[in-house]
């Protein structure tokens, strides 16, 4: 198995990620993110909330890090994120765990996408290989 294949693995197995931004103040900030299905690993998806801090500080410094922990290793993937109001992908990935997270459904306005574009991931395998 590839290394693209097991960090596939691992970000599918990975029920809810860390996504990291920086936010006004210049701190980085982590937040769990619900993590949504993908068919590339280098381009993900989050539903989240518009009108929220994490989407402005996002906005303004699209730089991010998300990490995937399963029992297969853990990924760190380094890369930009950017807004994205897409209704038909939204609702495409809308599942009812995105509902215990948002105060309204696929179809508010306020709901709405974030795609992430991977530059980079790092590998570390269990029980300690690094890729």
């Amino acid at each position: 198995m590839s290394d693209r294949d097991t960090i596939t693995e691992v970000m599918r197995a990975t029920r809810i990620a860390i996504l990291t931004y920086e936010d006004d103040a210049g701190r980085l900030v982590s937040t769990p993110m619900g993590t949504q299905d993908f068919d590339d690993p280098a381009t993900t998806w989050f539903i989240t909330e518009g009108d929220s801090d994490k989407v402005a500080a996002i906005t303004a410094r699209p730089r991010i890090n998300v990490a995937y922990a399963s029992d297969k290793g853990w990924v760190s993937l380094s890369g930009t994120a950017a807004l994205n109001r897409d209704r038909a992908k939204l609702e495409e990935l809308w599942d009812p765990s995105a509902s215990a997270f948002m105060s309204g459904g696929p179809d508010d306005p306020n709901s709405v996408l974030l795609e992430v574009t991977g530059d980079t991931a790092q590998l570390w395998e269990s029980p300690g290989k690094v890729g």
